[in-house]
């Protein structure tokens, strides 16, 4: 019986290359969207998780997944310095820009060197901290991923280039830090700044200094900083039903493939079919017999799609630097997928192949 479903499979290429591109294109796009979606969910946490301040002080609304805005006075330093319990404010401004390459966003930072630093326990570990308007710095991981280091020159907003002038570690916050004044003049925007870091004196009274701050300093946002990067699932709510819905297709598309290429092939295979139930072939050996070759060609497939969506997801991050990270309960989803979907798929014409009359079969033209 193998040596039958691989003489079938082998005698059609065609059209089983069709049906495996088939059942591998739904597999591909459910590991890169769900992949994309972990990845960039994880890496913003991470980034998130690495800052040492405590509290996020900002503006209603000044602050989205792909956006930000500069209204917030830098004035409210000293304000934020007196209330108890504060023991450091630095200033940041948060800026997002189209990608130079393709599609995808990139997130900037304008701070103050010095005090930044000492907050978030970071240190240059090549070159030395932006002074210029047109120098920034940027950490270990997007200087591996981007192949640059100091002195390289990068076009940053618009025209104008800018240059890597250090290179600094552990990751803290965005990757790619400005100094304060020159995001500022960049964005027009003189004593301005996104949102204020706020580290509190004990670490376990956070909660209660967020309070201290709401009161003294009502009508702004005050968050902790866990929650300065949420979650891309959080960030865009229908993101969840979206991905569902991609699930529900990539099964509906690899049925559909399968049954098409099953259906056809049954049609041309009609007096082959007649002569194994003239020989005493049973409807359920008949049935067997195509459904083996439905999942083996789902199983090809799967292979196929798993291999097109690491190759992509490697590419995409090498020129576009979107993150990627790929989880096994997806994974296992994406395979039932295929093989649940090829073998559904060619149930109806491995039912209608099984059914047909021998006599009628053997007379098919």
């Amino acid at each position: 019986m193998d040596n039958l479903v691989i003489t079938n499979i082998c005698q059609r290429p065609i059209r089983t290359i069709i049906s495996v591109a088939g059942v591998a294109l739904g597999v591909a796009l459910v590991m890169l969207f769900t992949g994309l979606a972990r990845g960039m969910s994880n890496d913003l946490r991470q980034l998130s998780d690495s800052m040492r301040a405590e509290i996020i002080f900002t503006r209603p609304g000044s602050m989205q997944l792909t956006s930000s805005t500069a209204n917030l006075s830098t004035k409210y330093v000293e304000r934020l310095r007196e209330i108890e319990g504060v023991a450091e404010v630095v200033p940041v401004i948060r800026y997002v820009t189209q990608v130079k390459r393709g599609f995808g966003f990139e997130m900037v930072e304008g701070v103050d060197w010095a005090p930044y630093a000492a907050m978030n326990e970071i240190h240059i570990v090549a070159g030395r901290p932006p002074e210029a308007a047109d120098e920034y710095v940027i950490d270990e991981g997007k200087a591996r991923a981007d192949r640059i280091g100091v002195g390289s020159r990068v076009n940053l907003f618009g025209d104008k280039l800018y240059r890597v002038v250090g290179i600094y570690a552990p990751a803290s916050g965005l990757r790619t830090k400005l100094s304060l004044l020159a995001l500022q003049d960049a964005l027009e925007a003189p004593g301005k700044c996104t949102y204020i870091l706020v580290k509190c004196r004990h670490a376990n009274e956070s909660l209660e200094v967020a309070k201290r701050i709401d009161a003294a300093l009502p009508g702004n946002k005050i968050q902790l900083t866990r929650d300065l990067f949420p979650s891309v699932e959080k960030s865009i709510p229908a993101l969840n039903v979206f991905l569902r819905v991609l699930v529900g297709l990539a099964a509906v598309v690899s049925a559909l493939v399968v049954m098409l290429a099953m259906y056809t092939t049954i049609t041309e295979r009609t007096r082959e079919i007649g002569i194994l139930k003239a020989l005493g072939a049973s409807r359920g050996y008949i049935i067997g017999v195509i459904e083996k070759e439905a999942i083996l060609i789902s199983a090809m497939g799967l292979a196929v799609g798993f291999t097109a969506a690491l190759i992509a997801g490697f590419l995409i991050h090498r020129f576009y630097g979107l993150v990627f990270e790929y989880g096994w309960t997806w994974a296992i989803t994406a395979a039932v997928i295929g093989l649940f979907g090829g073998g559904v798929g060619a149930l109806y014409p491995a039912v209608r192949a099984a059914n047909l009359d021998a006599v009628s079969a053997l007379s098919y033209e």
